[in-house]
Order: structure tokens, then C-alpha cells, then sequence
């Protein structure tokens, strides 16, 4: 029996191994070519001739600091308002309940059916009514939405009651017990958001080639497609960007991989 069992797990392995490099292909591919001078894209995976002068020129000539820097204030604030008001408003949902409360949350989950390119004039109209745009605000407001209220009230169901109705009656307010004891509980869905929030307002581009008009606030994807020239195009530059581009994100995950998979895990099996 062991004898039969053993060809299975080495098949497998190789299996795993061929789907692995193939994923790892497109970024060795892109990073390779982001320290060459090229104007052709070619499958060229030698060693020679590489170098950093593509990362220099586009933080120089380019101004890829500033573009980072918008990028990443904006992440942080879309996180934050989107971890505060989606548990907030996930807690009211499942532990406040009240008349109509769960007709209101089927017609705020309905509002996930309405595609992103349907409200972009009325958005852009709103944020214009308000002098909102050009700001980091608003390319960050827009990502808050019933995903993660949906997300994390699915982990909240289970918090027991008993817990929250003892606190109450050792005189916590609401906001103490939500902070001091919904939180902690909750936080393995908290990670799982901020990274859903992260990847979705980083990547994000057609909504910033709206709202934004200074190309002094516009962030990496904006930034990375004005690399693209109309005549010639260094995809060398373009791949370089492609790489810094993809690199926060990445980072993130390799650091939070754990909490965000529990998190997941557990929204889905508790709920």
C-alpha cells in the first residue's frame, strides 16, 4: 500500500512545483526586465547587463516619491475609515437590532449589485458639489461600502450575547464594550479587511483618473501609465514601476497572511 501511495504524493509535489513556477513566471519575468533598457518586450531571463539605473530615473525624473506617497496616504485613510465604520455599523446591524433592521441591511447588501462604473458621474458630481476633489478623501471614501459591513458581521454573530449583556451590567457603555470587547475579538476579520482595502484602493485607477486633475496629487497607478510613451515606450521604466508598484501589497500580505486567512476562515464558517 505504501509503495502505491508514494508515486501519488511525489506526482503531486511535481504538480505543485509546475503550478508554482508558472505563477512565479510573469514576476521574475517583470522584475528581471525592470533593470534593462529595452523598448521590446522579448523573453530574455539572462543575467547580464542588469542594473538599477530604471529604478533611479523614475524616482528622479518621474517623481515616483511623490506618486508613493500619495498612494500610501490614501491606503491609510481609506483603512482606517473603512475598519471604523464597516465594524461599527456591523455591530449595530448584529447586536442593536431594531425594527426594520434586517430589511435596511438586505438593501444595503443589494447596493454590492450596482457595478462601480454606474455611480462614477454621480460620485464625481458629489465630490465636486462638496469641493471634495483633488483630495486624498475622497479616492478614499469611495471603497467603504457594504463588503465590509457584511464581512465583519458575519464574525460578529459570534460574540456571544451573554458576554455584551454582563458588560452592560457591570456599567459599560456601548462604545467601551464595542472598543474594550467587540474588538479584540474581532480582529483576525479587522486584518482580513484592511488588506481587502489596501489592494482594492492601491490598485485602484479609473476612479483616480476622475477625481484627480493635479497630477501633483495623482497616485502610483496614474503615475505608472503616464510612463507608457505614444511613439516609444521603455518598458524597462514601465516594468520598474510595475515592480514598485506590486511590492507594498505583497509586502503586506507576507506579514498578515495568517491573521487575514483566519480571519476569512472564520467569517465564513461562523457565520
Amino acid at each position: 500500500m505504501e509503495k502505491k501511495v508514494q508515486p501519488v504524493l511525489w506526482a503531486e509535489a511535481v504538480l505543485l512545483a509546475v503550478l508554482a513556477l508558472a505563477a512565479l513566471f510573469p514576476f521574475v519575468y517583470m522584475v528581471l526586465t525592470s533593470m534593462r533598457q529595452t523598448y521590446s518586450m522579448e523573453l530574455n531571463f539572462g543575467l547580464t547587463g542588469l542594473n538599477l539605473r530604471n529604478y533611479s530615473t523614475i524616482f528622479k525624473n518621474f517623481e515616483f516619491g511623490k506618486y508613493l506617497f500619495n498612494s500610501v496616504s490614501v491606503v491609510v485613510i481609506a483603512c482606517f475609515f473603512n475598519a471604523v465604520i464597516s465594524s461599527t455599523a456591523a455591530y449595530g446591524f448584529e447586536k442593536k437590532k431594531f425594527v426594520g433592521s434586517e430589511l435596511l441591511f438586505a438593501v444595503y447588501l443589494a447596493t454590492l449589485m450596482v457595478p462601480s462604473q454606474v455611480i462614477l458621474i454621480p460620485l464625481f458630481r458629489i465630490a465636486q458639489k462638496l469641493h471634495l476633489l483633488n483630495t486624498y478623501l475622497i479616492l478614499a471614501l469611495p471603497v467603504v461600502n457594504a463588503f465590509g459591513v457584511f464581512l465583519i458581521r458575519q464574525f460578529i454573530t459570534s460574540v456571544p450575547d451573554d458576554l455584551i449583556e454582563a458588560a452592560r451590567i457591570d456599567g459599560c457603555r456601548e462604545f467601551r464594550i464595542f472598543y474594550s470587547i467587540v474588538v479584540p475579538l474581532i480582529k483576525p476579520v479587522l486584518v482580513s479587511l484592511t488588506v481587502f482595502t489596501f489592494i482594492t484602493t492601491w490598485n485602484d485607477f479609473v476612479w483616480p483618473l476622475i477625481a484627480i486633475t493635479n497630477t501633483n496629487r495623482s497616485t502610483l497607478t496614474l503615475a505608472l501609465a503616464s510612463l507608457q510613451g505614444n511613439y516609444a515606450t521603455n518598458y524597462g521604466l514601465v516594468m520598474a514601476g510595475a515592480t514598485l508598484t506590486f511590492m507594498p501589497p505583497f509586502i503586506l500580505y507576507i506579514f498578515l497572511q495568517k491573521e487575514f486567512v483566519e480571519g476569512i476562515a472564520l467569517s465564513g464558517v461562523k457565520g
